[in-house]
């Protein structure tokens, strides 16, 4: 991939924000080696802000020491990304519980500009798009929990298995099963405009419960594809 060349400003801020970018979208995917010259070159800086960037890249969980590589980009495994799962969903479900409990109309408003928004994305194939206004449109859910630190916690785990969203996201438009990338969401759409909190954590739970399934699915795909190829 090519990398922007960035302003001597803050420049530690900015490689660490063109590599998260970079990771999290899947143009880097688990197990690319980040090479400290390597980036510096391509974004036109010293060693220095890249080597510290990287470093809060570990710090996020994001990229890891591989013996005789060096820094990689971190992947989850299955067993790991099940486990992610199973963290969101305890921690989802409760969020938009609370969120749909306490939303006011205009947080509904703008949960339904956000959910337009995502069906465009849909319909048109941009992934990351369709992704960033998913998640736009539960974070105005979740905020209206009131609890911040339960809304922190919620986004670190989406950094995290960014990539894996993305994976999901894009096999289940080549697979033309789109209408789980969209029905959850207008489900509780619908619960925060009713207030109905048991409702809100059914369809979390269900939703998050199919990503499951099917990231799983495509992971194995993968990895049976990859050993037929060594064959």
């Amino acid at each position: 991939m090519t990398l922007p060349t960035l302003t001597p400003t803050l420049l530690t801020d900015q490689v660490y924000a063109v590599l998260h970018q970079a990771i999290i979208s899947g143009e880097l995917p688990a197990g690319s080696r980040l090479r400290i010259r390597d980036v510096a070159e391509q974004v036109g800086t010293s060693v220095m802000p890249v080597r510290e960037a990287i470093r809060r890249l570990e710090e996020a969980g994001l990229a890891e020491r591989e013996p005789h590589k060096g820094a990689v980009v971190k992947g989850l495994t299955l067993e790991e990304l099940v486990h992610v799962y199973g963290v969101r969903r305890l921690l989802e479900g409760e969020a938009a519980r609370l969120g749909t409990e306490r939303i006011t109309d205009e947080g509904c408003e703008k949960m339904q500009t956000e959910y337009d928004s995502m069906v465009t994305a849909i319909s048109e194939r941009r992934v990351v798009d369709l992704l960033d206004h998913d998640e736009a449109l539960l974070t105005i859910l979740y905020t209206a929990s009131g609890n911040p630190v339960l809304v922190n916690m919620i986004r670190t785990l989406w950094q995290r298995c960014r990539a894996y969203k993305t994976v999901g996201a894009q096999g289940t438009l080549d697979a033309d099963g789109a209408d789980s990338l969209w029905r959850y969401q207008k489900e509780l759409v619908a619960a925060a405009r009713k207030h109905d909190g048991a409702a809100a954590l059914a369809v979390s739970d269900a939703s998050l419960d199919n990503a499951t399934q099917r990231i799983r699915a495509l992971l194995a795909a993968q990895k049976d594809e990859e050993g037929a190829g060594a064959l």
